[in-house]
């Protein structure tokens, strides 16, 4: 899934660009987020309301005016939403408040992003769980407990289906604060599928996850990240998310089943194997030993385990080099 975020750059003719570069791409889904700055904070000059990490893509700016900057106005939604379902994407948003809520229901939204930071909200966890839809939600800073108290007042309140993605919340996330192993514990713990939520740059960190049992990979998109945007740092370009699709592909192609033995297709390749063979022409009643019978390819011999079993044995014919050794010639 491509998340849009704000790297719209405030350009609804960008915003359907990244639509459509994300479809070449590959994904299945595209995600907005539905909110305003006023429904996410407060247009407050204290320092509260500053971002004081340095460290931060966004230090030293306000919440209200990094929101005013990011969000998607809520008239370029069913452009978006009508984009995208023309090239075949589910299309779905985060909303950030019950308002959000409402619009997107009269989008006809077939689920509903539940973001980190607002996981532990459940006055917006009960409103969304209460359309019945399918529910999707990050869990980065949330403790089992936290996630326990989200899980059950999303099922009470009328969500019958819900993915948790591991997250890290930090942005960009450090593969060695990304504790994927968490993944196959939270899928037991919580019954239910569990995903990623990935802000590690590059595509290792998604693909090691469908090994570990994911089922949704979620990644922020661009066009490109020399062009900026707020979330532009820790977003693929197109030629990234294409190889992402291609490899998670291939990892969960990869995973199969418990098997041992040979697959229908390395039959073929069995007559590889090494096998016992004549390297010497031989008379009938001749001896072998280690000048005149050798393991090598192809398989078409007796196993070489039988090796020392053969070796001193008289072959009962004349025999030519090159011929596999088999139980009737000695």
């Amino acid at each position: 899934m491509a998340e849009m975020s704000g790297n719209h750059n405030q350009s609804l003719d960008r915003a359907l660009a990244i639509v459509e570069a994300a479809a070449k791409a590959g994904v299945n889904a595209i995600k907005l987020q539905t909110y305003t700055p006023e429904t996410m904070t407060l247009d407050v000059d204290g320092p509260d309301f500053y971002i004081n990490d340095r460290e931060s893509l966004w230090s030293g700016r306000t919440l209200y005016d990094l929101y005013k900057e990011a969000y998607t106005p809520w008239e370029w939604h069913k452009p978006i939403f009508e984009k995208c379902r023309e090239l075949g994407l589910i299309v779905f948003s985060t909303p950030f408040d019950e308002t959000a809520v409402d619009f997107l229901e009269a989008l006809d939204v077939p689920c509903y992003k539940i973001a980190s930071f607002e996981n532990t909200d459940l006055p917006l966890i009960k409103k969304v769980a209460s359309t019945g839809k399918p529910m999707i939600i990050s869990t980065g800073m949330a403790t089992v407990a936290e996630i326990d108290e989200t899980v059950r007042t999303a099922r009470e309140n009328g969500c019958k289906d819900i993915i948790l993605l591991k997250c890290t919340s930090t942005y960009p996330a450090s593969p060695e604060d990304t504790n994927l192993l968490t993944i196959p514990h939270m899928k037991e713990l919580f019954n239910c599928e569990v995903g990623l939520s990935d802000h590690t740059l590059g595509i290792g960190a998604a693909v090691a996850s469908v090994a570990l049992g994911a089922t949704f990979v979620e990644k922020h998109f661009t066009l490109s990240r020399a062009e900026g945007g707020v979330d532009a740092a820790f977003s693929m370009e197109p030629h990234e998310m294409r190889m992402l699709v291609e490899e998670t592909k291939r990892a969960w192609q990869a995973l199969g089943k418990v098997n041992y033995g040979t697959t229908d297709n390395e039959k073929k390749s069995l007559k590889f194997r090494r096998s016992l063979y004549i390297a010497k022409d031989m008379k009938e009643g001749e001896v072998l030993t280690e000048e005149n019978l050798r393991i090598i390819r192809p398989g078409y011999g007796l196993e070489p385990k039988y090796y020392e079993t053969v070796l001193g044995r008289r072959v009962n014919r004349d025999v030519k080099k090159g011929t596999p050794v088999s139980w009737d010639i000695i």
